[in-house]
C-alpha cells in the first residue's frame, strides 16, 4: 500500500456506513455475485436459482425506488453515530447510480430518472458527515472489459478473458472518465472504495495512473487498498483478522450474511454483537464499515433500522471510548477490547467478570478514579504492586488494578473508563 498520511477524520471516526444496492434489489438477489453464480448463503451449496445474465439485468428496466428519502437515510445514519458513508455508485454488475455521460446503463435510464447519488450526497453533507464512493473496477455490462455471459460459468475469477489492447484501451478510458465524473461534478468525496481489483493485475488496471488522475482531481481523497499497490488503507472484509493489518484499516462487515436486500437471508447479527465489534476493531487501530442494502423500492430493511437505532443509543452514552480513541497500550494486561483517549483508559466488558475485574500493568500511582460509562457511577478499585518492581527505579510503579463492577446495566456493552492522572498528559498512548 502506498500508506501516506491519512487525514485526522479517519483515525477518529470509528465508525462508517456502507450502503450496498441495485436495480436487482427488486429481486431480493445479491448485489453483483448472481450475474456470476456465486451467491450463496452459508449453509446452502446450490446456486440462487440459477439466475441468468438476463434475467439479473433485466429489473434495470423498472428500477424506481420512489420510498428513497435520503434526508431520512442522512439523519438515520447521524443518529447512529455514524461519521462517514460510503455509497455504491457502480458495483461489478455495471449500473451506475448517477448520471454518467458514460453509459446509459444507469438510474438515469430509469423510471426513477433522477441522479439519487447527487442527492445522498447532498444529504449527508448537510447532516455533517464524510461522504464515500465505492466504485468497482470491474464492468460485466460493458462490451469492452468484456461483458459477463452464461458461457463464462464457472465464474473464472483472476483469469476473466482478456480483450483486444484496443478493447482494454477504450475500457480503461471508460473507468477513467467515471471517475472525472464522480471526482469533479459532485463536490467533497472524502473517501474511495475500490473493489473487483483480483480481475487483472496492478499493470493492466493502470493503478499507478488512476491514483495519479484521481489526486490530480481531489488531492485530499483517501483510497482503499483495493487500487493494487496504490492504497492508503487496508480493507479485511467480513472477519476481524488475526492480527491488525499494517497502518490505517477498516474492517467492512454485513449485518447478515448478505450485501444486498434479500428475503431469504435472516441471519441477522446482533446489536450487541456489532457494538463487541466495534469495540475490538478500535482497539486494534481500525473502523467498522458496517452495510445496510435497501429494498428495490427504496425502503430500508426495518431488522436494519432497529440495530441501527440500538447502536445509535449505545454510542450516545458510551462513543467517548471509541471515537476519536485508539489502541490502549499492549502493555495493558486485560481480557477484553481496551481503548485510551487522552488520560482515560476504556475497557470493553465484552465478558462479565466474576467478581472483580483485575487488570494489569497499569500505572496505579496515576490513577485517580474510576468510573461505569453510561450511568458514570465511580466505581471503587483497590491496588496490588509488585513489591521487587522489574520496571525502572525512576519508574512509575505498574501493578494491578482491582475494581468493583456492578451488574450488567443492560448497554449493549458496558465500559469502565480509568481516569489518569492530569500530569501524564501529552504522554503518548503506548505509555498508558
Amino acid at each position: 500500500m502506498t500508506l501516506l498520511t491519512i487525514p485526522d477524520w479517519f483515525g477518529e471516526a470509528a465508525f462508517g456506513l456502507f450502503v450496498h444496492w441495485d436495480h436487482a434489489s427488486q429481486q431480493g438477489v445479491e448485489i453483483g455475485w448472481p450475474l456470476v453464480g456465486r451467491s450463496i448463503l452459508p449453509g446452502r451449496t446450490e446456486p440462487e436459482a440459477d439466475i441468468t445474465v438476463a434475467q439479473y439485468q433485466s429489473t434495470a428496466a423498472t428500477f424506481d425506488p420512489h420510498r428513497w428519502d435520503p434526508r431520512a437515510v442522512a439523519r438515520l445514519a447521524r443518529a447512529a453515530g455514524v461519521r462517514y458513508v460510503v455509497f455504491t455508485v457502480r458495483h461489478h454488475a455495471g449500473y451506475s447510480m448517477y448520471d454518467t455521460e458514460h453509459s446509459r446503463f444507469s438510474i438515469a435510464a430509469s423510471p426513477y430518472g433522477r441522479d439519487i447519488t447527487r442527492e445522498f450526497f447532498d444529504a449527508l453533507r448537510a447532516e455533517g458527515l464524510r461522504v464515500g464512493v465505492y466504485y468497482s473496477l470491474p464492468d460485466w455490462n460493458h462490451p469492452d472489459y468484456p461483458a459477463f455471459t452464461d458461457a463464462d460459468r464457472p465464474y473464472p475469477h483472476d483469469r476473466y478473458r482478456r480483450p483486444s489492447p484496443e478493447r482494454w484501451a477504450r475500457y480503461i478510458d471508460y473507468v477513467k472518465g467515471q471517475l472525472t465524473e464522480l471526482l469533479t461534478r459532485y463536490g467533497t468525496i472524502d473517501l474511495l472504495w475500490f473493489d473487483g481489483e483480483w480481475e487483472r493485475t496492478a499493470e493492466e488496471w493502470h493503478a499507478a495512473e488512476l491514483r495519479e488522475l484521481i489526486k490530480s482531481l481531489q488531492p485530499e481523497v483517501i483510497i482503499n487498498d483495493r487500487l493494487p499497490g496504490q492504497g492508503d488503507y487496508a480493507t479485511p472484509e467480513q472477519g476481524m483478522p488475526r492480527r491488525p493489518p499494517g497502518g490505517p484499516w477498516e474492517l467492512c462487515l454485513t449485518m447478515s450474511e448478505s450485501w444486498a436486500y434479500r428475503p431469504d437471508d435472516l441471519d441477522y447479527k446482533s446489536p450487541r454483537l456489532l457494538a463487541g465489534y466495534l469495540s475490538e476493531v478500535v482497539s486494534r487501530g481500525g473502523n467498522l464499515l458496517l452495510n445496510i442494502g435497501p429494498r428495490g423500492d427504496g425502503s430500508l430493511v426495518p431488522a436494519e433500522v432497529a440495530t441501527l437505532k440500538r447502536l445509535g443509543s449505545w454510542l450516545a452514552s458510551h462513543g467517548e471510548s471509541l471515537f476519536g480513541a485508539g489502541p490502549a497500550s499492549e502493555r495493558l494486561d486485560f481480557y477484553g477490547p481496551a481503548t485510551q483517549q487522552g488520560d482515560t483508559v476504556y475497557l470493553h466488558l465484552l465478558l462479565r467478570p466474576q467478581d472483580l475485574l483485575v487488570v494489569r500493568n497499569v500505572p496505579v500511582g496515576s490513577v485517580t478514579g474510576v468510573r461505569l460509562l453510561g450511568t458514570e457511577q465511580p466505581l471503587e478499585f483497590s491496588v496490588n504492586e509488585e513489591v521487587h518492581k522489574a520496571n525502572g527505579a525512576d519508574d512509575e510503579p505498574l501493578g494491578e488494578l482491582l475494581i468493583s463492577v456492578p451488574p450488567p446495566t443492560g448497554a449493549l456493552v458496558d465500559v469502565v473508563a480509568i481516569e489518569l492522572s492530569n500530569s501524564r498528559k501529552g504522554e503518548s498512548r503506548a505509555d498508558l
